[in-house]
């Protein structure tokens, strides 16, 4: 087999896979079992610890430990919670491997005999329930199975593995502090990014591959509508923000439906209004807030555009002057649109082909959740990154479900049942063979 020289800019690549490394590696087979069954039981004490967002401090130690025992390079705390490792095995690609490590302020309703019921204090005071309700408890599990595989069967590949458990991706924050604290600079320079999330609309055993856009962008928008305040009795001695701000939400509704093409996803929520005090006093002000969801940047900007003129629009109509104008302020924080490289995920197919069968990779269509992964891929050094879907609802339950005109529970949902054992091993046994054929002897 040839040795990589993929450049996923270029027409082709497939060709510089190592397709047959599966049956050429001599305890594949067994490593993934061995792992699967030692990742599922370090799953269930994971998923009974939870952390919150920049909360993950015995978490992080928890991936620093399972790193230093596969032999890793290890940099904890890098930009805040972030564990960084590297395991140099000769010539070859750079292939970085990511898992979240945060969890939710949710209650557990799952009555699993290792449910989490924990609870802690957030930075307001507040004791809030936390639980793994996204699956991060699987995705790292998997990490660290498929490190170890890989460590354990290092005569079968070469190059080096840069791997991060990152903070803070519930909150956007954790792969952004990363980069900004060097992981593209200090470490060795990558050649491509892989990273899971588990889907409970599709089986265990399965995959979902989307090339393009797979999770959309997200911007958080707030619109200060002004008026002129006075007593609800003498409305004609008023203006009023909250009709002004009634104008916005009713116009925003069309942006979507009329300024955009229908081949142009968007999403423009209002999620929250806030103003006024009494039901007989007019107030001054009304404030509104918005998530704005998109693929490309070009809609995003239509969108912006479109919110300042609907809203400046609208309280002209009304009569408030120029100094009065309603002000949109769009959030300068945000989580980019994650776009899996195309020619990445063609290859990454056929080699999911060898390793857990044609019949077992679901094409799935983009979604408007947000994740943080997308930043991995919008730096200068323009790395092709792939994020996977990992089907995690148990067969038999999903055939039931569907009988019944049901659905799996949905990630954050406090009742999440995924197909633990099934989901840790399929997710171990696809991204070990995505090294082996990207990295294989």
């Amino acid at each position: 087999h040839t040795r990589f020289k993929c450049d996923w800019s270029s027409d082709v690549c497939s060709s510089d896979l190592n397709m047959n490394i599966f049956s050429q590696s001599t305890y594949f087979e067994q490593e993934v079992l061995k792992q699967t069954k030692a990742m599922t039981a370090f799953c269930r004490d994971l998923h009974q610890n939870p952390e919150l967002s920049l909360q993950e401090f015995e978490t992080s130690k928890k991936m620093a430990a399972e790193l230093r025992i596969a032999g890793f390079e290890v940099t904890e705390n890098f930009g805040g919670n972030n564990v960084v490792g590297v395991l140099k095995n000769g010539e070859g690609p750079v292939i970085m491997l990511r898992t979240d490590m945060d969890a939710l302020p949710v209650e557990e309703k799952t009555n699993l005999v290792f449910a989490s019921s924990k609870k802690v204090k957030t930075d307001d005071g507040n004791e809030v329930s936390v639980m793994h309700a996204c699956g991060h408890d699987i995705h790292m599990s998997v990490w660290a199975g498929t490190i170890h595989t890989l460590a354990a069967i290092k005569n079968d590949w070469s190059g080096t593995l840069l791997v991060i458990a990152q903070q803070a991706e519930e909150i956007s924050g954790g792969a952004g502090l990363a980069i900004e604290t060097g992981l593209f600079t200090k470490f060795p320079k990558l050649d491509v990014a892989l990273a899971y999330h588990i889907n409970p609309e599709l089986e265990s055993g399965t995959i979902g591959l989307t090339a393009g856009p797979i999770f959309a962008g997200v911007k958080t928008a707030r619109i200060k509508v002004f008026g002129k305040g006075g007593h609800g009795a003498y409305p004609e001695k008023c203006i009023d923000p909250i009709v002004i701000a009634s104008r916005i939400v009713l116009d925003l509704q069309t942006i979507v439906s009329r300024e955009l093409s229908p081949l142009e996803p968007a999403v423009v929520t209002v999620g929250s209004i806030y103003g006024g005090t009494r039901p007989n006093i007019i107030p001054d002000e009304v404030d509104l807030e918005l998530t704005l969801r998109y693929y490309s940047d070009e809609t995003i900007a239509k969108v912006i555009a479109a919110i300042k003129r609907i809203s400046k629009t609208a309280a002209q109509m009304a009569g408030m002057p120029d100094d009065k104008l309603p002000v949109v302020q769009i959030e300068e924080a945000e989580t980019p649109p994650v776009v899996n490289n195309e020619k990445l995920v063609a290859d990454l197919k056929l080699l999911a082909q060898q390793s857990i069968g044609e019949q077992n990779i679901i094409k799935t269509a983009p979604a408007m959740v947000g994740e943080d992964f997308g930043k991995y891929g919008r730096t200068p050094e323009n790395i092709p990154i792939c994020l996977i879907w990992l089907g995690s609802t148990n067969t038999e339950l999903m055939r039931e479900l569907i009988a019944k005109g049901e659905k799996p529970f949905p990630l954050h949902s406090p009742q999440l049942n995924p197909d633990y054992e099934k989901t840790i091993e399929t997710g171990i046994r696809v991204m070990t063979a995505n090294v082996l054929g990207l990295a294989g002897r």
